[in-house]
């Protein structure tokens, strides 16, 4: 059985480019969410395995999504993927229960390594 994603990003091309990366892996995309209150009810919703999660999107943010998303798991999978400028949320997210951080832009091979990683599997999903 494949690994269950959910991609919160505020970015279609982002979000697209998570998936597409993923889904050839082997993974299953789940849901996506485009803001930090969704990203929550998705996680309730989908109980995913693992959430890519962007820090800053309009609303209410990835932050407030990690608190949501760990309150409602404290065991839950959470990679940040975010722009490099945004070292204190990120370092911030890595402090309250990110497992890990990939920096936008990012290499295809970074996001498999960090997803597998985070899951403490190998790089091809079971």
């Amino acid at each position: 059985m494949s690994k269950r994603v959910l991609i919160a990003d505020d970015s279609v091309l982002i979000r697209r480019m998570i998936a597409e990366v993923l889904t050839q892996a082997g993974y299953e995309v789940v849901g996506e969410a485009t803001n930090g209150a969704e990203a929550v009810a998705k996680y309730r919703e989908l109980n995913p395995d693992v959430v890519t999660l962007d820090i800053v999107m309009p609303g209410t943010d990835g932050l407030y999504a990690l608190d949501g998303i760990l309150a409602l798991n404290p065991n839950a999978k959470v990679v940040v993927v975010s722009a490099l400028n945004q070292t204190k949320l990120i370092s911030d997210a890595i402090r309250k229960g990110a497992q890990d951080f990939i920096a936008k832009p990012f290499l295809p091979e970074q996001l498999l390594d960090t997803v597998s990683s985070c899951l403490c599997e190998s790089s091809v999903p079971a």
